[in-house]
């Protein structure tokens, strides 16, 4: 199936290109993103394939099906960038990839909550300059700890279980109960019991108009004084400002992100030779107690190579008129 991968990289092309010997999908790559100026690029392709930060808007998704496109793959698991009724009614067929590696995003959630916590980050920094001062890096044990956790699908399950594992109370929260909770010992309960009673908060939902700025104002006052905030699913679950009022106010006492609202101008480029326009990302960069990576919680080669496999397995079902495993309704 002629395929165009929009904002690639190069190791996109190197797991793609691999994975695809037992495919034979014609495969064609632009480091450009997918938006309306640039849906013209599909002309003449059956199938067009995204990741996060591209936008397939109800224009986009027009322009793509006046170029022929029947297939929109998305190569990751969210699809909050994608105008899924406008798809259906130009005759856009989207699949996904549900779950890649639960354990990248899991892994990576406890590298910010043990980075923030022992400010290893810091201490990196200052041994390089010859200061082996211990002034200001005191961090606290996890052990005994009451960690919550929002969203319960497989990677706030594995959170959860790896935080189990240091000895923290676990308390969970999702629309509807896993029932792998019991099991691992997570207590099912509230947000607000979440927002009252952990230490650590840790996001891990998809975002829709329900979850949208689900961390604001109202939210975070009702956090304990000094809580650690961590976000590793989508930029848009946080209110920005509200977040850096919280900071100043020494009411959040720690925030680690690896995802932020308007990340799409910022991560996946090197803009290090360049001057950031975004005064709000700047603002968050200047407290010590943050900690900001680019968007590289689900960035292993274990979870690359499910994240290709999976895309062109949904290809090569689509072109074989196989029952889709992961469309998007």
């Amino acid at each position: 199936m002629k395929t165009l991968f929009f904002n690639t990289k190069p190791y996109d092309k190197q797991y793609f290109s691999t994975f695809n010997e037992e495919h034979h999908h014609e495969l064609h790559f632009t480091d450009v993103p997918l938006h309306k100026d640039t849906a013209v690029l599909a002309k003449s392709f059956d199938c067009v394939c995204i990741f996060v930060n591209d936008t397939a808007d109800a224009k986009v998704i027009e322009i793509l099906a006046q170029q022929g496109v029947k297939l929109l793959a998305l190569r990751c698991a969210g699809y909050n960038n994608v105008d899924i009724p406008a798809a259906k009614k130009q005759g856009i067929t989207v699949v996904r990839v549900p779950a890649y590696s639960p354990y990248s995003v899991a892994e990576h959630t406890l590298a910010l909550i043990l980075g923030l916590n022992r400010k290893t980050h810091r201490a990196y920094n200052r041994v390089k300059e010859g200061n082996f001062a211990l002034s200001g890096l005191m961090g606290f044990d996890l052990h005994g700890r009451s960690a919550g956790i929002i969203g319960l699908g497989k990677i706030g399950l594995v959170t959860g279980q790896i935080l189990k594992g240091f000895g923290c109370r676990v308390l969970g929260y999702d629309i509807a109960k896993n029932p792998e909770c019991d099991a691992l010992g997570i207590e099912f309960t509230s947000l607000d019991q979440i927002y009252e009673q952990c230490d650590i908060i840790s996001l891990h939902c998809p975002l829709t108009p329900q979850t949208y700025h689900l961390i604001n104002a109202d939210s975070i006052a009702k956090m304990k004084k000094g809580v650690m905030l961590i976000n590793t699913s989508r930029g848009g679950l946080i209110d920005t400002k509200a977040v850096i009022q919280a900071l100043k106010k020494e009411q959040i006492g720690y925030l680690g992100l690896d995802v932020y609202e308007e990340e799409a101008d910022l991560f996946f480029e090197d803009l290090s030779g360049k001057v950031i326009q975004d005064d709000l990302f700047m603002r968050l960069l200047s407290f010590p107690n943050v900690l900001i990576t680019g968007h590289q919680a689900f960035f292993t080669e274990n979870a690359l190579q499910k994240i290709a496999q999976v895309t062109l397995q949904n290809i090569t079902d689509y072109e074989t008129h196989k029952p889709l495993l992961n469309v998007v309704n």
